[in-house]
Formats: C-alpha cells, sequence, structure tokens
C-alpha cells in the first residue's frame, strides 16, 4: 500500500522497555518501572465506586472541565503540591493523562521543528518519544552525584540562547536513579530565570524516597514562574487511572489547556472523582508509607544482590528512591545483544542503556527496574544475571 506519512514520524520509534523480548512467562523482568499491583488500595476504591455512582451515577460518567474537577485539584494543591513544598492553589493546576501527557504537551507548547531541548543525559526514554513529534535537537547535560551539572548548564544556556526549555527529572531520576541536591534545585530556579527559559520538571518519583526526608521541588524555588511542575499518581496510587497534573503559572496553564481541549477533552470525570473521594476519606500518605516499605525492601534486596552475584568491575548507582538501579559494564560489552542473550538463555531482562542519551554511543549501560519484582525473583534474576555477566569479566 502507497501511503505517505508525516515527516514527524520519522523520527518517532516505540520505547525501547515495551520489548518483545518480554513476553515470555519464563523471564524475570526488570524491565518496566511499574509499580507494584498487590499494592494497589483495593479494598477501599471498591465502596468508593459503587458509593460515586449510586450518588449521581449521570455526573460521574458525564463529560467535565478539561482542567479537571475543582474537588481534586484543590485537593492536589493542597496535599501533593504541599508535600513538595509548593504553596499552591486549585486555579494553578490543570489534570493530564498521566504526567507523559505533560510531557508532550510541553514539546508541543514550546517546541518548534529544529528547536534545542536541553536535558539530562542520559534522560527518560519516553520523554524523547514524546518530544519526536515536535522535531527538536538536543543538548545534553551530564550528571553526578548530585544531579545535573548546574556548571554545564549555564555554559549551555550561553552557547544555546535560542534553547526552548530545560527537561528534568530531579528526583531518583530515571534512568539513573540520582537526586538533584537542594542547591541544584536552588541554582537551576535562579538559571531558568536568569535566561528566560522554562524549566519542565517530571516528578513523578518524588515521594517514593527511601532514606532521609523528601527534597523540595525544584518549583518551590521558584520565584518567577519559569517552573513547569509535572505530577501523577501512577507511581505512588494507581496509574490506570491516568492522572497527571501541570502546576504553573496561569497564562501557561492556559496553553496546556488548550493542548488538553483539542488532544482528548479531559481526564476520565469518574477516576478523578474516584481519587478525590479516596484522598477525602482515607490518608493517601500513609498508603504512600506502605509502598516505600516494600520498594525500600525491594531496593536493599537489589543492591545487596549486584554485590553477591555481579563481577566487581560492574558500576552500578545507589538510589536513595524510586524505582531504579543504572549499571555500567565494561565499555566493550553492547546492551543490546547482551539483552537478546540474556532474554533467551538465562530468561532475565532489563532495558539496554543507549536509548536514554541524546547521541550515539552509550551502549554498555543498562537499567534494573526492582519495583515490580518480588525479592525473592530478585535473588533469581540477579543471580542469573550475574552468571551471564561473569562470561564477558
Amino acid at each position: 500500500m502507497r501511503i505517505s506519512f508525516a515527516e514527524r514520524m520519522k523520527g518517532m520509534k516505540g520505547t525501547s522497555v515495551r520489548n518483545k523480548l518480554f513476553d515470555d512467562p519464563m523471564l524475570i523482568s526488570f524491565a518496566a518501572g511499574k509499580p507494584e499491583g498487590k499494592l494497589f488500595p483495593a479494598d477501599e476504591l471498591i465502596p468508593s465506586v459503587i458509593e460515586i455512582l449510586q450518588r449521581d451515577y449521570q455526573e460521574a460518567l458525564q463529560y467535565s472541565d478539561t482542567e479537571g474537577i475543582p474537588d481534586l485539584r484543590s485537593l492536589i494543591a493542597e496535599q501533593r503540591m504541599r508535600e513538595a513544598g509548593v504553596r499552591t492553589t486549585a486555579d494553578r493546576i490543570t489534570l493530564t493523562s498521566g504526567s507523559q501527557e505533560g510531557i508532550e504537551m510541553s514539546a508541543k507548547i514550546f517546541v518548534n521543528p529544529g528547536d534545542v531541548i536541553i536535558c539530562e543525559n542520559p534522560s527518560y526514554v519516553g520523554a524523547y518519544s514524546a518530544f519526536e513529534a515536535y522535531q527538536p535537537s538536543y543538548v545534553g547535560i551530564s550528571l553526578d552525584e548530585d544531579g545535573m551539572k548546574m556548571d554545564e548548564l549555564e555554559q549551555a544556556l550561553k552557547a544555546h540562547p535560542e534553547a526552548k526549555m530545560i527537561y528534568t527529572i530531579p528526583d531518583f531520576q530515571n534512568p539513573t536513579g540520582i537526586v538533584m541536591s537542594d542547591e541544584r534545585r536552588r541554582r537551576l530556579a535562579q538559571l531558568a530565570a536568569e535566561y528566560e527559559i522554562p524549566v519542565i520538571e517530571d516528578c513523578p518519583y518524588g515521594d517514593l524516597y527511601y532514606d532521609g526526608d523528601r527534597h523540595p521541588a525544584v518549583k518551590s524555588f521558584d520565584e518567577e514562574g519559569w517552573v513547569i511542575m509535572l505530577g501523577s499518581f501512577s507511581k505512588i496510587f494507581c496509574p490506570g487511572f491516568r492522572i497527571g497534573w501541570v502546576c504553573a503559572e496561569p497564562q501557561i496553564l492556559e496553553k496546556y489547556i488548550l493542548c488538553k481541549q483539542s488532544s482528548n477533552l479531559q481526564c476520565s470525570t469518574l477516576d478523578e472523582k474516584i481519587a478525590a473521594e479516596y484522598m477525602r476519606k482515607f490518608d493517601l500518605n500513609t498508603h504512600i508509607e506502605e509502598v516505600r516499605a516494600v520498594y525500600r525492601g525491594r531496593r536493599d534486596r537489589m543492591l545487596e544482590c549486584i554485590e553477591k552475584y555481579l563481577p566487581s568491575g560492574v558500576r552500578y548507582t545507589k538510589p536513595h528512591g524510586g524505582f531504579f538501579v543504572w549499571l555500567e559494564l565494561k565499555e566493550e560489552i553492547d546492551g543490546g545483544e547482551l539483552l537478546i542473550e540474556a532474554a533467551r538463555e538465562a530468561k532475565v531482562g532489563f532495558v539496554q542503556g543507549g536509548g536514554f542519551f541524546t547521541g550515539p554511543g552509550h551502549e554498555n549501560y543498562i537499567r534494573l527496574s526492582y519495583s515490580f519484582v518480588d525479592e525473592e525473583q530478585i535473588e533469581e534474576g540477579m543471580r542469573r544475571l550475574g552468571l551471564l555477566l561473569k562470561k564477558y569479566y
């Protein structure tokens, strides 16, 4: 069939996380950064769904405001944003279909073909996928143990005054698990104001800290409105609701609302009402504490197993939260080829690392996720991976 597609489709690719190799039922997969389904609060949610539908099914199943029902937006402002150190109100929040939609809309709002996006290097592959339809170019900023390097960022801003936005995941970054220091968060907000460039602060993991306290959002240091914060219930509550949010100044938020209207009109009214009902009746922070305890145990087990089973030459991050551990292998190892061998022979899966970078190379990195596998599976999967890797060391 002869059919002509738009130029933008040439750069769009499927995410490496959704690989057919992971369909093998015998495979232990450290690939998907999914929350553990057993932790969803079904016992509390089921009665709420029934109550909502019995109380007013017509309203719950009807269209509603593009920006989301006022009740839920107020609860997000009062509870979730306050936890992040941000004082805001419902009129500065609009709902999105997960933070992924917020990422995509950010590119739609700010980026023309050929425009520069500055981001961490490596960064979230799903963000690249969302950005690619708008045909940008990238300037990657290196990370160290304190996150994005601010001196390197400032040099990039001077060299690329035409850059349209900065994209960052400051909390337990995907893929590295690194957390940005408070000092650098403050500096990032200052640089955004100084160079008048929007910062897209993607925060799906901020509540998932396992050591110490939560870090304040970059948005909490924002005095002039250049920081646009994306939040989500997907990692801390229920990803199937597909509820995220954008927190921004009104003149910016208006553009996100217009994008939402033209794309899919709104999020699910019923799901919004369910989330709001839960937040009114129950303490979401208590649920998050329970979730953290499970993931902390899995994080600890994976780090123990790296020491126990993997060759000593493997370098890796030691995350204080989030879902991921980032491994650097010998330079001659190709993560893509290793994945095929691991899936077919060792029956263990992971995500190859090259796709997380802004340019070619870096194929000797892999990402491991511990969120969706129990501790016994982590032990066995890491044992299998260790046996495979020892062939190369």
